[in-house]
């Protein structure tokens, strides 16, 4: 087990890596495996970032997050400017279904409710809206339904491996 000076070292220096973070704004302490993060950003991607920096670094085993997002005067926008953001960024994403997302915005934060049939299709939604103007945080409430309840055959797994070229390792 790395000792907390270490830990703490270590979460700096994975956060220094990343382009968009600003190491001077995020401040860092360790404690038996449990990682601190404080400071003040400007959006809510940096927040993010920042956290997903942290979580990478072995040792760690949780991660309390005490970061804030103070937004500079060029992105102090309404929330009814955000949702229209949101909603277009939906729009341009191949990825997001149309109209399975609804979205609720409050004071910056959005909630994202709805229902899709795939995990890519919810990691999509939340990455098109982590780095728009004006967002403070995103709770996200979309569930994940198959359209094909019928439950996955055994054989039809080892068919479809069989079909690709790059696990035929024969």
């Amino acid at each position: 087990m790395k000792s907390n000076e270490v830990l703490q070292k270590d979460v700096q220096d994975a956060i220094k890596w990343e382009p968009l973070l600003n190491v001077a704004e995020i401040g860092v302490t360790a404690k038996d495996g449990v990682v601190t993060l404080s400071g003040t950003v400007d959006s809510y991607a940096k927040k993010m970032e920042a956290e997903a920096a942290a979580k990478s670094v072995m040792g760690v085993k949780a991660v309390v997050e005490k970061i804030e997002i103070k937004l500079g005067d060029w992105a102090k926008i309404t929330d009814g400017e955000i949702a229209i953001e949101v909603l277009n960024a939906f729009n341009w994403n191949w990825d997001v279904p149309k109209d399975k997302i609804k979205v609720k915005v409050e004071a910056g934060w959005l909630t994202l409710d709805g229902e899709v049939n795939w995990y890519y299709q919810k990691e999509a939604a939340k990455k098109s809206v982590k780095t728009l103007n004006g967002v403070k945080g995103v709770n996200d409430n979309i569930t994940i339904r198959s359209e094909n309840p019928v439950e996955i055959q055994k054989r039809d797994i080892e068919l479809a491996l069989a079909r690709n070229g790059s696990l035929n390792a024969k």
